[in-house]
């Protein structure tokens, strides 16, 4: 995770992986993904993320249950990213559980999320 506590303390950086969803960039922790691959039909759509316009990507990560998919439209790449420049969402920003943080990018924010969070917010875990 992107803001574990179990980060120690001499990191200053970590990887992170963004892509697109429509029109909209996200990113998230490089560590959680296992490889990018082709999506299929059954693959994980996050409606929240935004509709996607092709969704021939998926991001493949961990899960306790086994692998997850998550459709997306285009991987962008890894880019090492300073801790110093990611912030937490508050609570009382009212986002989803899958939401951990938003990095500013230049001048575009950009939304991390948790993988493993986006399978929870839509009842498959």
């Amino acid at each position: 995770m992107i803001y574990g506590d179990d980060q120690s303390p001499e990191l200053d950086e970590v990887d992170v992986l963004f892509f697109e969803v429509g029109d909209i960039v996200y990113g998230t922790d490089a560590s959680q993904v296992l490889r990018i691959d082709r999506s299929h039909p059954d693959d994980l759509e996050l409606p929240d993320l935004g509709p996607l316009k092709r969704g021939n990507r998926a991001i493949v990560f961990d899960t306790p249950e086994g692998e997850g998919h998550l459709k997306v439209d285009v991987i962008r790449g890894v880019r090492p990213v300073p801790i110093m420049d990611l912030r937490r969402l508050p609570q009382v920003a009212g986002a989803a559980p899958y939401a951990v943080g938003v990095f500013l990018d230049q001048e575009r924010p950009v939304m991390l999320i948790d993988l493993v969070e986006t399978l929870n917010a839509q009842g498959r875990h």
